[in-house]
């Protein structure tokens, strides 16, 4: 999608906030699932829309000084190229993949994003060596829509009108917001082995919380042009929050992982 188009881009102020809230809402689910695909000394890793520093900082960690780490992303003004990171900007639906091959190709929160993500997904799959490992990780807000999950008040019904209005944003800029579902059929489909999935729905933990604050801020002007919500409304919403008193949930997140097949014998 083009920057242009993207709701959530890394320009703005929030988005250090927003990377910082998902790293440490869905790190140590995604390092524990690299982990499990077997990430180690030497391996040669591409990292597609790396967003913040903190995942690829941590691939480089594993793979050590005989690895490679390419991280990637069409704005790669938070990236550090440090180590065996190598940092480029590319946009994976459109542009020629990187050369390969790689062991690990990884995408966290991207390819919903993406407008040709279906040519995203091809790219990431053709740059894998045999053996290769795909880790796809993908929200699905339509699996749970609320933000908020017991509407117990109006401070939470306010919070999940809130919140259904920044998704049909979302909806408007051509975002799925089912796809994370669909990943083990797609990975199938691309002709890998070894599918599995799995999801992740953080529930009432502080970062949930800081999370919504950046989106919401963030999405502030976009939200009061849309009609979803006033500006007296946002602030409303945005005290809630800072008080504390919310139980925020975010979206579940599907893991979905596939191995492209060995040839010979």
């Amino acid at each position: 999608m083009g920057r242009d188009h993207y709701l959530l881009d890394n320009q703005q102020r929030q988005a250090g906030q927003r990377f910082d809230a998902l790293s440490e809402l869905f790190n140590p689910w995604t390092f524990r699932r690299l982990a499990a695909l077997g990430l180690g000394p030497g391996w040669r890793v591409w990292e597609v829309g790396a967003g913040g520093p903190s995942v690829p900082r941590w691939m480089a960690e594993q793979v050590g000084p005989s690895g490679r780490v390419l991280a990637t992303d069409l704005d790669t003004r938070w990236l550090d190229p440090t180590g065996s990171v190598e940092v480029r900007r590319h946009d994976v639906g459109a542009d020629v993949p990187p050369d390969g091959p790689f062991d690990l190709a990884h995408a966290r929160l991207v390819l919903v994003h993406v407008a040709r993500r279906e040519a995203a997904l091809a790219a990431m799959v053709s740059v894998l060596g045999p053996g290769g490992w795909l880790l796809i990780e993908e929200a699905d807000p339509a699996l749970q829509p609320l933000v908020c999950l017991e509407e117990s008040g109006s401070a939470e019904r306010l919070a999940n009108r809130l919140k259904l209005g920044f998704r049909q944003l979302l909806e408007q800029r051509g975002v799925d917001l089912a796809y994370g579902r669909s990943l083990p059929r797609r990975l199938r489909a691309a002709g890998l082995v070894d599918v599995g999935a799995e999801a992740f729905f953080p529930i009432t933990v502080p970062a949930c919380a800081d999370l919504e604050r950046a989106t919401v801020e963030q999405t502030r002007d976009l939200l009061i042009a849309g009609g979803i919500a006033s500006a007296a409304e946002i602030d409303e919403h945005l005290d809630n929050v800072m008080r504390g008193g919310l139980d925020l949930a975010t979206s579940p997140m599907v893991s979905g992982w596939g191995r492209k097949p060995f040839h010979g014998p």
